[in-house]
């Protein structure tokens, strides 16, 4: 028959709770996490609770970021029927010029890059632009006017 002793210290040496339980208990401040709110409720999202009904957003970051993606912007582009039909306009405002028989326009000055077939013109026209569709530059040529890619 094994005889039962009690230990000859019973200073629990080692033993982690030393007979209070789980770790966290019998600390001298109570079973708080930490200072201020830290550890409020059994996990994180308990904690929301307490700063919602403060009126404070909880703080971190929220949803998914989405990396930038490139934005290649197009060229602001004009079609010869809108310079034929904008002409008289232009000039009334000194945007373009009228030379002998020739209208001198600078489409980058009236915040076009870009110029465009469609379409028909009945005056000569000479054109500067930073691109030009090659049809659109066959019609003006046709036309007696000329078109200058800067």
């Amino acid at each position: 028959m094994v005889v039962r002793r009690k230990k000859k210290s019973r200073k629990m040496r080692g033993g982690t709770s030393h007979g209070w339980g789980f770790s966290k208990r019998h600390r001298g401040k109570g079973s708080r996490g930490g200072h201020g709110h830290a550890g409020v409720g059994k996990r994180g999202a308990q904690k929301e609770t307490y700063y919602l009904s403060l009126g404070i957003a909880p703080i971190g970051s929220h949803g998914i970021r989405v990396k930038p993606r490139l934005i290649i912007s197009k060229l602001a582009e004009i079609n010869l029927k809108e310079v034929g039909e904008n002409l008289s306009k232009w000039q009334s405002q000194k945007l373009i010029e009228k030379s002998a028989d020739a209208y001198s326009i600078d489409l980058l000055k009236l915040g076009y890059a870009k110029l465009l077939s469609d379409g028909h013109i009945k005056h000569k026209l000479n054109i500067k632009c930073k691109s030009c569709s090659a049809k659109a530059k066959q019609k003006v040529e046709a036309a007696g006017g000329t078109v200058n890619i800067i």
